[in-house]
This record gives structure tokens, sequence and C-alpha cells, in this order.
């Protein structure tokens, strides 16, 4: 395990993420100190297992919201006590061991290296990954590469990622946006509108079988209905922005 670092940390909201969560936070901490769990409202009892491993390893923190409020909101509360504690830097991953944590070193190194940028992972399918999932993130994929005039979004959808935490904050300031399943796109398109690069890694992800003890959030109709209110606003702004866009790549060159 690397040791404690004042500057990066590890963040994982997490929210009725079932057994897997107790291995994916082993994992994380096998690779990397501190890491911090924001339990968001759960009510499947892992708040009160994971306060137990917190209580006997220094450098897990555990987090409770007394109510979900969405993977947005868990991280916005996360990186502003994170702030407030000096560190500048978190790698979010899912608590349901999808993402693999044995890549954190990498892309915590790769952030050191351009610490202003934001770390992105791009997903390695495998042959457990639902044809329709991997298909339908093409079309987010596409639409956040428009919004931000193809300038370097792997994948808007993958939320293993490393983001600087003082743009990530500006962007979510006063905004009643970003707080739910459609944080991790819009991020990643309102940080380049800021200027912040995309750095872009591969990344292998699991998806695990309700046998094997995986849980899923997702539903179809439900998050792909708040994936394009999302894109439509973004277009919109996108619009608004486009020639502070243009005149950057054009006489910037990014």
């Amino acid at each position: 395990m690397n040791p404690p670092f004042d500057t990066h940390l590890v963040l994982i909201p997490s929210y009725n993420p079932g057994p897997k969560v107790h291995a994916t936070v082993a994992e994380a901490r096998r690779y990397w100190s501190p890491v911090w769990v924001v339990v968001d409202g759960s009510t499947d009892g892992t708040a009160a297992s994971l306060a137990a491993l917190a209580a006997h390893d220094p450098g897990l923190v555990v987090i409770v919201l007394p109510e979900n409020r969405g993977k947005g909101a868990a991280v916005l509360h996360g990186i502003e006590l994170a702030a407030q504690a000096g560190f500048s830097h978190a790698l979010t991953m899912d608590s349901d061991g999808q993402h693999p944590a044995a890549s954190i070193p990498e892309f915590m190194a790769a952030s050191m290296r351009e610490p202003d940028a934001m770390i992105l992972g791009v997903p390695v399918f495998d042959a457990s990954a639902p044809a329709l999932r991997v298909k339908g993130r093409r079309i987010s994929n596409w639409w956040a590469n428009l919004e931000t005039l193809w300038s370097g979004i792997g994948d808007s959808l993958f939320g293993f990622r490393v983001y600087p935490i003082a743009p990530l904050r500006r962007v979510m300031a006063g905004r009643r946006w970003m707080r739910g399943f459609d944080f991790d796109p819009e991020a990643a398109v309102r940080l380049r509108w800021l200027g912040v690069e995309a750095v872009n890694l591969p990344a292998p992800v699991k998806y695990w079988s309700r046998e094997e003890g995986g849980v899923s959030h997702f539903d179809y109709w439900r998050d792909n209905r708040l994936l394009t209110w999302m894109h439509i606003r973004l277009v919109f702004g996108f619009m608004l922005r486009l020639p502070v866009l243009l005149w950057r790549r054009l006489v910037c060159g990014r």
C-alpha cells in the first residue's frame, strides 16, 4: 500500500451497494491512503459495517449522510470536507466492485504529473458488460464530445477518475444540477469548458452478476431520460460558449 498522501485521497460514494462494498474498500485501502467513503443514506446496513472497519483503520474515513441525495451530492459533500482538510485532488470510484482498485496508483501518479488536469478512466469492457449499456454509452459520449468540440473526453460516463477539487467545486457551486446519476458526464463537460484538460487512461471494468453479489441501481428509462435532459441543457450552454471555445481551440490550441 502507498503511504498516506496529504494532497490526493480516494473518495467512494456509496448507496446500498451490497456486500461488494467491503471488498471494494479493502482493495482501495490496499493501494491508497486515505480512503473516504460517503454513505449516501444507505439502508442496507453497510453504514454500520463500514464504520466498524474505520474504527480500526486510521486510513479509512466513513461519512454517513442521513438520507439519499444522489451520487453527485455525495461527491460534493466529500470534496467540500476534503478541501477543508487540505486535499487538492480526489479519485472517485464506485462502491460496487466494478472499478479497478489496482489502477489507483497509476491514476494518482498521472494526476501528480499533471495536477491541473482531470484524469479520466476509459473503460475496458470484458464479457460481463451488458451489450445495451456498452452501446448506449456511445450516444452520451458523442454528445459530450460535441459539447466540448471534441477536446479530449475519452469517456464521459465512467466514474473512475481523478478530479482537481478546486475547479470541480467551482462548477458545482450554486448549480442545482450535477447531484444525481448524471454527475459524471456533466462534470467532465463543464470542467472542459472551464479549461481543465482531460488525460485519458484505460481501466478495466467488471460487471458482477446478482449471484456474485453485484448490485445495480441503473434504470434504463429513468436514467436515460435524466441523461437526455442533461445533454439538452449542456447543448444550450455549449451554444452560448461556442465563441470562447472556438477561440480557445484556434488561438490557444486547447
